[in-house]
């Protein structure tokens, strides 16, 4: 470790440089005027490890009186920026993987610090998976090691922003706090810092989804430029980029390191132990909790992503006493799509799925008209849709032709209300068995509704889906198409018929005793 410089010393150099007298002379300077850093922080600007280790007050009194110094992981990642530095205009692109308590939001601080305080006109975006997460802990992480690092003299650190105090350069010398819509992802666009700096960090980025890395990483054409983009957090999916493509199919591409916390100083040992005992090393809770493992199923995912892939890649058969199912889920305009979806037996590939965009669907007759050809070309033996909002008048209009056309309630009363909280996670039950032996389109967005729905148990343990108003909070979009296949399972629909009669018009199970449904 290089000689430590006294924190007397750095006070009096910070104080000469940012003056109020030294800021007054430096707004007068051109444009163009190249601003100069303080010396001491100069020789930081490539080697993030010296900035840590001297900066901050180790062993000193203080905060950091009983720390000696970082934990040997996040040493590794320091030097691995270090080394990445030396070829500049090749992004450093690094992924970590941990389980709780490790010290990711600290490496994080440390990290935002040193890039800021050493490059001029850095600019960088911090993110998270939850806003609560990115204000209470990300950011409130980031408030503490500010104040140990003395950055005040040279920064103001708001409620959304860390910004430079150098008059004029308030635009171009900041790192920002970004909460993420995955409907509005233009948040994350134009972030170029061409010949400077660029900080992209997504923390806990296991549950930020496709469309905010893709519109980050825009900011990786810049040339010649320090591109560092960090992305951490506990593995809580075995879905989403940050598993498939960080750590799957372009791991090449990044800087990756899965943190065991029984390796680092910080955790407590002995609950680890008892977690360990109870649960069992490989069991979810243990991989994602400690050691920083991918789970067999996301922590609290409905539908496992592995069950789905299968699904996809499954050829599953069908008979013609398979009752062929036609369902619609209406969408009100924005960001959501209506979808017709079909189902025969184990087959959900018998037809081409059509979708709508949310803009075409403003203009009602059109739907109607399109839903109405699809019924009158495939002839379905049972309809199952939304009769809210605009689904009202193509539901009319089908039973008008004579077609069986069912209502389905998702926040109605579940026929098993005993273990499920409503109709629409009851129905979702049923799907998420079914695909355990169907077959659905080989499609990635119908996979990403089916894979990012998470669930809950109400006051009376009965079993309940997220809201879509909760998954909207999480940036999610609507799961149209998993609706629409969901639909499919609202009640029993009875096996065509041999005789020709029946063949013909098919019919739903009712009146009887039969139903399938009545175990789950």
């Amino acid at each position: 470790m290089r000689g430590a410089i006294s924190t007397s010393s750095l006070e009096q150099t910070a104080a000469a440089i940012f003056s109020e007298a030294a800021s007054k002379a430096l707004s007068l300077l051109r444009p163009e005027a190249e601003v100069k850093l303080p010396e001491w922080l100069a020789r930081y600007r490539a080697d993030p490890v010296a900035y840590v280790l001297e900066v901050f007050p180790w062993g000193k009194p203080g905060p950091l009186e009983k720390h000696a110094g970082p934990d040997a992981w996040q040493l590794e990642i320091l030097e691995r920026i270090r080394d990445g530095l030396l070829t500049v205009g090749q992004a450093i692109q690094l992924a970590i993987s941990s389980g709780h308590g490790v010290g990711k939001s600290a490496l994080v601080a440390w990290i935002v610090c040193w890039s800021i305080d050493t490059q001029v006109d850095c600019r960088g975006v911090v993110t998270a998976n939850t806003e609560a997460q990115l204000k209470g802990k990300t950011w409130a992480e980031l408030a503490k090691w500010f104040r140990i690092g003395g950055l005040g003299e040279r920064f103001d650190l708001t409620a959304t922003a860390l910004i430079s105090r150098l008059p004029g350069h308030d635009r171009t010398w900041r790192v920002d706090q970004v909460t993420w819509s995955e409907i509005k992802p233009e948040g994350f666009a134009g972030l170029h810092n061409e010949g400077r700096r660029v900080l992209i960090v997504f923390d806990e980025a296991s549950a930020i989804p496709e469309i905010i890395w893709e519109t980050a990483e825009g900011a990786l054409t810049d040339q010649e430029t320090e591109i560092i983009f960090l992305a951490l957090g506990n593995p809580t999916r075995n879905s989403g980029r940050f598993y498939k493509v960080c750590f799957g199919s372009l791991r090449h591409r990044w800087i990756t390191r899965t943190v065991d916390a029984r390796t680092c100083r910080l955790p407590n040992k002995e609950q680890i132990a008892q977690w360990e005992a109870d649960y069992g090393e490989d069991s979810d809770f243990f991989r994602i909790r400690v050691r920083g493992v991918a789970p067999r199923s996301s922590d609290m995912q409905f539908i496992p992503s592995d069950v789905v892939l299968a699904a996809r890649k499954r050829e599953a058969s069908w008979t013609w006493e398979d009752p062929l199912i036609m369902a619609i889920d209406f969408a009100r305009g924005g960001a959501d799509k209506t979808v017709v979806g079909w189902r025969r037996g184990l087959n959900a590939t018998i037809r081409k799925w059509l979708k709508i965009p949310g803009s075409e669907c403003r203009d009602t007759m059109r739907v109607v008209s399109l839903v109405v050809e699809q019924a009158t070309e495939a002839r379905p033996d049972a309809i199952f849709g939304d009769a809210t909002g605009i689904g009202g008048p193509a539901l009319d209009r089908l039973r008008q032709l004579g077609y069986p056309v069912f209502d389905v309630q998702f926040g109605g009363e579940a026929h098993n209300n005993r273990r499920y909280a409503n109709k629409g996670t009851e129905i979702w039950q049923r799907m998420k068995d079914w695909l355990s032996w169907g077959q659905i389109p080989d499609d990635e967005s119908l996979d990403a509704d089916l894979t990012t729905r998470e669930y809950d148990h109400d006051k009376k343990d009965r079993l309940i889906l997220e809201s879509k108003a909760d998954m909207t909070a999480r940036g999610l979009a609507s799961p149209d198409e998993a609706d629409a296949l969901a639909m499919t399972f609202a009640i029993p629909v009875a096996p065509r018929s041999t005789s020709r009669e029946h063949a013909a018009r098919g019919s739903v199970a009712s009146g009887s005793d039969y139903d399938p449904m009545k175990d789950i």
